[in-house]
């Protein structure tokens, strides 16, 4: 007694293919930036060689579960390869987590002992690394989902780290002030890796099955039970797949004078309800009022789901 909405795209939709041109681009840059970073000994510009190298690892990792995220449902798993999405999302933010701290243990250091660099050099890598990293972050931003969120915020991180070298070699053309290579370093890696723990905690969040933000499971509930003929609601359950899929499973009470039609209608009814909730993936089992559910009676959480929805009750 359920319904399935299908909530499935194909791969040519899932972002896999802007986080593909990232991977590639970053990759060249990355070579370019080792020898780069040593020619013009910028600490900057080295650390950032490195955490891309990481990066492109991370980038690979990304498009690799990007792509195969939009799998349908198999023996293996029943509610398809959504999922494998938040673990790319997941190995990306580790990847920066990790290039973050590399970068403020290159650059503390100099700001006690800094050393010149070569700033007309600086510049033309500053340039090339913003057009590089912005073409790609173009790409990515406007895919939806965690991974491609975070992996955005890779590009993101390095468009400013490329914009912090740029603005230190246009100083440091002018006046000798070395430190400035190091301190905006320091500052732009605080701040990238503040908000990459931000995403992922939404992305802890999605795989402890917590209810989506932007939900409100109780209003949901008692919207349910102003559907004629809905006794009440129990063992009810919300949570997402990937941070955008969403899934709902209820079991719904229905007067005991119901019969197969009329609760075929309020089956449709409920439906509806959950799908205009931004819901694509549903799971309703219809109970008459007249027989027993185990699961009410045992579940303490159902039990509230059946206060929710009665006190909800229109009439």
């Amino acid at each position: 007694m359920s319904n399935y909405q299908d909530y499935h795209h194909s791969d040519a939709t899932n972002g896999s293919g802007g986080i593909a041109f990232a991977l590639v681009m970053n990759l060249i840059f990355t070579v370019i930036e080792i020898f780069g970073g040593i020619w013009t000994n910028s600490v900057a510009i080295l650390a950032d060689a490195v955490h891309d190298l990481g990066d492109t690892l991370a980038l690979a990792s990304a498009w690799y579960f990007q792509k195969i995220s939009g799998r349908q449902e198999d023996r293996r798993y029943s509610y398809g390869y959504r999922r494998f999405s938040l673990l790319g999302a997941t190995i990306t933010a580790m990847a920066l987590f990790l290039g973050g701290l590399y970068i403020l243990s290159e650059a503390i250091p100099r700001l006690f002992h800094p050393e010149t660099a070569n700033a007309k050099g600086m510049l033309g890598f500053a340039i090339l690394g913003i057009v590089v990293n912005g073409l790609g972050a173009l790409r990515v931003v406007k895919e939806t989902g965690y991974n491609a969120r975070m992996v955005a915020w890779h590009l993101f991180e390095d468009v400013l780290g490329w914009t912090a070298i740029l603005f230190a070699s246009v100083v440091l053309l002018f006046k000798e002030i070395p430190i400035i290579d190091p301190l905006l370093s320091i500052l732009i890696t605080l701040y990238v890796l503040y908000n990459v723990g931000k995403n992922l905690k939404g992305v802890m969040t999605v795989f402890l099955q917590a209810v989506p933000d932007g939900i409100d499971m109780e209003a949901l509930n008692r919207d349910i039970a102003t559907v004629d003929g809905v006794v009440s609601t129990h063992h009810t359950h919300l949570w997402s797949l990937d941070g955008e899929h969403h899934v709902f499973s209820a079991h719904v009470v229905v007067a005991a004078s119901m019969d197969r039609i009329e609760t075929d209608t309020i089956k449709d009814r409920v439906r509806q309800l959950v799908l205009d909730a931004g819901i694509g993936h549903t799971t309703l089992e219809m109970e008459q009022a007249s027989n027993s559910c185990k699961i009410a009676d045992e579940s303490p959480l159902a039990d509230n789901s059946l206060r929710v929805a009665s006190n909800g009750k229109k009439g």
